[in-house]
Order: structure tokens, then C-alpha cells, then sequence
């Protein structure tokens, strides 16, 4: 060979004696054959892979094991938690058809179902899941699925979820429920009757803040018709945010077993405080825990921008689920897409802060928002 191949092709075609023990990334766009008759193999679905658009080992990993711990026929992995919604959601709705939704989403599924959606000929109705009347008024002949979250952002209202599946099967309606919050450590959607679960796993399944993914979960069925979605919408996951997930989702029941308790802790400390009028905090989400996030509402004697700038070591981010306990400002985050009167009718005020507790010492986290009250207070007193 010439030096211009070999500084192709210098990789050796010797089969590897050493076996890794975590599982390559696939850092690949493509996979070769043998010949053309080969490659016609995959089409006849003999051969798993073709073009990593539409699959590749890392991604179906992470699908796979978020699957798994949900309890799921299959699973398949996205770009992000928004394209795993859309993929679930396209699985069972086209155009001309009605999609009922709670009102009290998250801000980017929000727009998704009140704007894209709409372009794609999909109506949505937005409804008080709490109010069974209301959701059986809203169903309509070309209805075709019910859309919640297992807990809600950011008031963490736990979901009735057999409720809504006993519903949703009298009306002959698929049920997708997110999630994010929960994660399968918490509550398993498809063992009350869910038929479809998706996640950001940019949360708590990666929960290192280093990746984007999404996951969708549900019978082997659907999730072939969300992964054809995922394919020829180009949302599809890259190998190395893939491996990171998986990398993540190995730790998941440990970190979550640590957030839980740290957030039920902090819930507790700070209930009845001077200068925090309530706090919201899941009571009975299930046995393992409820859940590793915190919010609370300021009084109005306290300046939430002076308290989230006497935080300290606890940072400000727009998101949640890492390792690190933060805080964020819904109604300029989450939900800032809602309308402002529909912010208020929920109870979403511009003095709530949401909390996202992380692995640290319960004692720092609880003396951390303590002492930030407590100066709060001071310098709005001087």
C-alpha cells in the first residue's frame, strides 16, 4: 500500500484478544458488510445495523436499559428528553387527531404540544388531571392519547396514573406518561396501566450534567414505530451521549436513594421557616422514596433574587438531576413559555424557587438555604 492508504486503512483487520469490560462506543455514522448481498441482510432484518441515524449498539444500550428497569418491551433512545416525548407521541397520533394533556406541564412540552404539534395537524386539549369529569368531557372521536407526568414540574403533584389508565382504556386511548421526575426507582408508569413512558434522561438517568438524551419506553410494537420517527426526524441520540447515559443509569438507584432522602430531609427543615410561606414536597410517591426535588415559595418580605445570590456554593442552573444541589427560577426557566395567567392559575409564582437536591451532606444542604434565608431576611430588615 501506498501512504495515502495505509493512512486510511492502518487499522489492522485482526479480530481483538482483548475483551472490554464496559462496552465500546461506536464513534461510527455507518457499519460495513461483506458485499451487497450482505447488506441486503440488514434490510430483510438479519443484521442489526446499517447507519447510525437509524440505530447503533450505544444508543440501543441506552434503550434498552431504561426498558428494562421500566419494566418495558423495548425502548429507544433520542437526542433529548423533547425528542423522546415526540417520538412517543408520533408513535400513536397523526394528523387529524387529539391528544388530551394536563395543564400543569413542563414549560418545553408545553410549547411543543401548543404550537408544533398544532403545525403537524395534531390538536391538544389541556385539562386538571385531577378532574375526572373535565378529562371524559374533553375526549372526543379522534382522541387517541392521554399525556401527564408521573410528578409534576415544578409543583410535584403526584399523578393518579391507574385513574387516568382506567380512563384512558374505557375510551379506547393509548396513555404516555412522563417520567422525568420520578424514574423508575420511584414509580414504573407501565405497571399502573401506562402504555407509554418517556424521560429527559439528561436528568436523572445521565445525572452527571454532562449529556442530552431522551428515552421512550413502551411495547416492542410502538417503540417500532418511535424509532422509525426518531430516524427520519434525524433525532437520533450520538454514540458517545449514548454511552454516557448508560454510564449513568448504572448508578441511578444509589443516587437516587441519597437525593431522596436529602430532599425529604430539607423538605422538613425548611417546612414552617421565617420567610418561606410554603413548601412543596411529595408525601407519597412510592415506597423507595419521594422524589429528590424541593420547592418552596418565598413570602413576599424576602427578595428571591437576594437569596438566590446568598446561596453560596449552591449554584444557579436551569435544569436539575445532577450530583450537585441547585436552584432554579421557574417562571424565568421551566415555565416560561406558559402564559403568565395560566402561571398563576397553576400556582407557579414569581416567588417560587425550584430545588434540585444533590449527594452532599444533608447538614451542609439544609445549613446552606438556612443561612441564605436567614441574611435574606437580614438585609431586607435594614
Amino acid at each position: 500500500m501506498h501512504f495515502h492508504t495505509k493512512n486510511i486503512h492502518f487499522p489492522n483487520k485482526e479480530k481483538a484478544k482483548e475483551v472490554s469490560k464496559t462496552k465500546p462506543i461506536y464513534q461510527t455514522s455507518a457499519f460495513t458488510f461483506t458485499d451487497f448481498e450482505d447488506m441486503e441482510d440488514y434490510y430483510n432484518g438479519e443484521k442489526s445495523y446499517l447507519y447510525t441515524r437509524m440505530g447503533n449498539p450505544n444508543s440501543d444500550d441506552l434503550g434498552k436499559g431504561v426498558a428494562e428497569l421500566e419494566g418495558a418491551e423495548a425502548g429507544v433512545a433520542s437526542a433529548s428528553g423533547l425528542s423522546a416525548i415526540l417520538a412517543g407521541v408520533l408513535a400513536v397520533a397523526k394528523t387529524g387527531d387529539h391528544i388530551i394533556a394536563t395543564q400543569d406541564l413542563y414549560g418545553g412540552t408545553w410549547s411543543l404540544f401548543s404550537s408544533d404539534l398544532q403545525d403537524f395537524g395534531i390538536e391538544v386539549s389541556f385539562v386538571d388531571m385531577e378532574d375526572r369529569e373535565a378529562i371524559e368531557a374533553a375526549v372526543k372521536e379522534n382522541t387517541v392519547l392521554l399525556y401527564s407526568e408521573s410528578i409534576t414540574n415544578p409543583l410535584l403533584r403526584v399523578e393518579d396514573i391507574e385513574g387516568l389508565a382506567q380512563i384512558a382504556s374505557a375510551n379506547n386511548l393509548k396513555l404516555m406518561i412522563d417520567n422525568t421526575f420520578a424514574t423508575p426507582y420511584l414509580i414504573r408508569p407501565l405497571e399502573s396501566g401506562a402504555d407509554i413512558v418517556a424521560h429527559s434522561a439528561t436528568k436523572y438517568i445521565g445525572g452527571h450534567s454532562d449529556v442530552t438524551a431522551g428515552v421512550v419506553t413502551g411495547s416492542a410494537e410502538l417503540m417500532a414505530k418511535a424509532k422509525a420517527k426518531v430516524g427520519m426526524l434525524g433525532s437520533n441520540i450520538g454514540p458517545f451521549d449514548a454511552w454516557l447515559g448508560v454510564r449513568g443509569l448504572k448508578t441511578l438507584s444509589i443516587r437516587m436513594q441519597k437525593q431522596c432522602e436529602n430532599a425529604q430531609a430539607l423538605a422538613k427543615a425548611l417546612d414552617g421557616l421565617e420567610g418561606i410561606s410554603k413548601v412543596y414536597y411529595p408525601q407519597a410517591a412510592s415506597a423507595q422514596g419521594n422524589g429528590a426535588v424541593v420547592t418552596i415559595e418565598l413570602d413576599t418580605a424576602a427578595d428571591i433574587i437576594t437569596f438566590s445570590k446568598n446561596l453560596g456554593w449552591i449554584k444557579v442552573v436551569p435544569t436539575l438531576a445532577g450530583l450537585e444541589t441547585s436552584v432554579t427560577y421557574p417562571v424565568a426557566t421551566s415555565h416560561r413559555p406558559l402564559p403568565e395567567e395560566l402561571r398563576e392559575k397553576l400556582g407557579v409564582t414569581k416567588q417560587m424557587i425550584r430545588i434540585s437536591v444533590g449527594i452532599e451532606d444533608e447538614r451542609d444542604i439544609i445549613a446552606a438555604f438556612e443561612e441564605a434565608l436567614k441574611e435574606t431576611l437580614h438585609k431586607a430588615n435594614v
